[in-house]
């Protein structure tokens, strides 16, 4: 069984091309990443669903037509309509493994410990808002949530093997939550 903590958010389906099946999505990825992909995964009635692509065409810099393994009609592909598209970590992680942390969807360190620049550990990121104008991680600490800029500016390092992100955070940062 596939669970949210093992997939990346990539972008989301929009509505179907034609009447064969195909459906467009919006992604954040490139073209080239999303071909390397084993599935998408797609949240259907609360369980994470696979879906193997057969077909790939670009639309748009950020748009392309797919058409998915067992989805032949324009009912069927208009079930998956405004439902988000997640990439399974493992796979991402092999298409990208040389990238900065810019190389990668924020959602991707949800699970990684936050350290400061002087080693001590903050918590852990359980989630990204991206719904103001700057990111931001939201991280548990003693079981309450914090708020930290999720800015490439701030960012020191971070060990992909150990999930640590270090930061360079402002003093008194922690303490404005």
């Amino acid at each position: 069984m596939i669970t949210r903590e093992e997939l990346i958010a990539i972008g989301h389906y929009n509505k179907p091309h034609g009447v064969v099946g195909e459906i467009s999505a919006t992604v954040d990825v490139d073209v080239d990443v999303l071909r390397a992909l084993s599935c998408l995964v797609s949240d259907i009635d609360g369980i994470y669903v696979p879906f193997f692509v057969n077909g790939l065409r670009p639309k748009t810099a950020d748009t392309v037509l797919l058409t998915i393994d067992g989805i032949t009609s324009e009912q069927e592909a208009a079930r998956l309509v405004n439902h988000d598209i997640f990439a399974l970590k493992r796979d991402y992680r092999q298409e990208s493994d040389d990238a900065m942390a810019d190389g990668y969807p924020l959602d991707y360190f949800i699970g990684f410990d936050l350290a400061d620049n002087d080693g001590t550990r903050v918590g852990t990121i359980c989630d990204v808002d991206e719904q103001t104008e700057n990111a931001i991680f939201v991280v548990e600490r003693d079981g309450d949530e914090v708020m930290v800029p999720a800015t490439d500016e701030l960012i020191v390092e971070f060990d992909l093997d150990r999930k640590v992100i270090t930061m360079d955070l402002p003093t008194g940062i922690l303490e404005l939550n």
